[in-house]
């Protein structure tokens, strides 16, 4: 089924209501993964006309989204990323580790923005940053969907290289998400110094449930448990 490509409404909004004149498109890629960083990548695109066929990530075979990270790498205004490791999301959390990933790619942009469109519904960044969420951003607006574009190519890029020396795992296929191989692989073999150790996942595997990592929340309790979906042999 065909999708409406993005456009700049939200971003001409911002700059109407707020004043804004440089926003940033905001995506992270990675948040449901068992392995690997979640990464976030901010974009500044303007309000030039984007490359065509520019959509979500996840709408995109791999070839032309890796075709197009090229062209927006060069298209936009401005990019950078930033990453949270298994080993931040693991003591702060997942809003948390997203947050510190945000403001990392976000303070490498060459001119700090004056706003942020946000994708999805919840504002994970917070102040002092001025924040627009939009649901489904990554199809509606065209620097969330330039972020999520990168955002997706750059990550699965580095999970192929990471998996280089975990061939079992499959990370250059799956990307450190659920999957068969993976699964196989975490049953055999235990996680890699890249896996989310307070992840739901490893419930399923009692000869590795030792490794499970609690985090302790700043009331003294225990808080949710990230990665509810566990295993299901």
């Amino acid at each position: 089924m065909p999708y409406e490509p993005p456009t700049h409404t939200v971003e001409r909004s911002l700059r109407a209501t707020t004043g804004a004149k440089v926003i940033a498109g905001v995506d992270e890629v990675g948040r449901g993964a068992w392995a690997g960083p979640v990464t976030v990548c901010a974009a500044v695109t303007g309000l030039r006309r984007p490359p065509d066929g520019l959509t979500d990530s996840k709408l995109l075979t791999v070839r032309r989204r890796t075709e197009l990270a090229g062209e927006l790498q060069k298209w936009v205004t401005a990019y950078a990323l930033g990453h949270s490791s298994p080993e931040e999301i693991d003591a702060l959390g997942m809003t948390a580790a997203l947050r510190l990933a945000a403001v990392r790619a976000l303070e490498q942009l060459p001119a700090r923005p004056d706003a942020v469109i946000l994708d999805g519904k919840h504002d994970y960044l917070g102040a002092p940053w001025t924040v627009r969420t939009v649901i489904k951003g990554d199809r509606s607006c065209v620097a969330v969907a330039a972020a999520s574009v990168i955002a997706k190519v750059q990550r699965d890029k580095m999970m192929a290289e990471l998996g280089v020396d975990h061939a079992d795992f499959g990370f250059a296929a799956n990307a450190g998400y659920p999957s068969p191989v993976h699964k196989a692989a975490l049953e055999e073999r235990g996680p890699t110094p890249y896996h989310r150790l307070s992840w739901a996942y490893l419930d399923g595997l009692p000869q590795w449930r030792h490794l499970k990592k609690v985090r302790v929340g700043p009331d003294g309790g225990v808080p949710e448990i990230e990665g509810q979906l566990g295993f299901d042999f």
